[in-house]
């Protein structure tokens, strides 16, 4: 049995293409496959680098990466050397990677990275918030049930968080992260990250959250700062106070919880939750 070959995840850049290192270039140029997510990026990447890539050049996209990486396994214990390349930034971040590094270090084969751009970490030191400690959260839930219980889960991570979105949901993300961290949670929501039309809007969530519903295009992350537990916190039963104060005057339960909430920085539900407990 022939010895085995070496797996390669590389960084690609995630808009400049000066920014791709010369090992990417020569890591091209003598892999025996390439695994691309699209294969049209990576044709326009090698023109843009004067590459020669002699290849074999294969697809490696959401929809068929556990039969792709089954198939790349082979190639990888017949001694070859596979290279997986993303649209941009590491392979196995939000992108099409990981199944296939899994079963490669699982059978053995050595696994190596092209260390490149990364728009979690290039987001993350830009945007004016704590760096010291961060987690990625990928994508948010498509569903705004699903969105809504994963981001209350996260309502008391104290480290900063890092989300990629889809700019057509971005003003209902945001206005679900309002609602799970508070409209005066700091935030930065980053577009088109080293591109001509860079972007970087900075402010509360519930500021950002108006903002976004304009004509939002190109690659988004979000950066939001983590919880502070030293934060002065309302006790819920003065605000469970201020709601029977509001609906004293006439207006409805439910713009009175809503208001002060909002005032508040908690989620309505929480307080809904509180209100219904002592009206039983």
């Amino acid at each position: 049995m022939s010895e085995f070959g070496r797996l390669v995840l590389a960084g690609a850049p995630i808009g400049q293409v000066g920014d791709a290192s010369p090992r990417l270039r020569s890591a091209l140029e003598t892999a025996d496959v390439i695994a691309a997510e699209d294969t049209r990026r990576l044709k326009r990447l090698v023109s843009d680098l004067g590459a020669n890539v002699t290849g074999r050049v294969v697809s490696y996209y959401d929809a068929n990466e556990i039969t792709r990486a089954k198939e790349l396994l082979d190639v990888l214990l017949d001694g070859k050397t596979v290279l997986v390349i993303t649209d941009a930034g590491m392979p196995g971040v939000s992108d099409p990677g990981y199944r296939l590094t899994k079963l490669a270090v699982d059978a053995g084969v050595p696994v190596t990275a092209l260390a490149g751009p990364s728009a979690v970490t290039t987001a993350l030191a830009i945007s004016g918030l704590p760096s010291d400690r961060f987690c990625f959260e990928g994508f948010p839930p498509r569903k705004s049930g699903d969105r809504a219980r994963r981001l209350a889960g996260l309502a008391t991570e104290e480290r900063t968080m890092v989300f990629f979105e889809a700019p057509h949901r971005l003003q209902a993300c945001l206005e679900a992260m309002a609602e799970a961290f508070g409209p005066d949670r700091q935030a930065a929501v980053c577009r088109e990250l080293t591109k001509t039309y860079e972007e970087v809007r900075r402010g509360g969530l519930g500021q950002l959250a108006d903002w976004a519903a304009g004509d939002i295009r190109g690659e988004i992350t979000v950066v939001i700062a983590g919880y502070a537990p030293d934060q002065t916190e309302p006790e819920i039963e003065d605000l469970v106070a201020q709601v029977a104060q509001l609906e004293a005057t006439g207006v409805t339960r439910k713009e009175a919880i809503v208001d002060v909430a909002k005032r508040a920085g908690i989620p309505k539900r929480d307080l809904y939750n509180a209100v219904h407990t002592a009206k039983s």
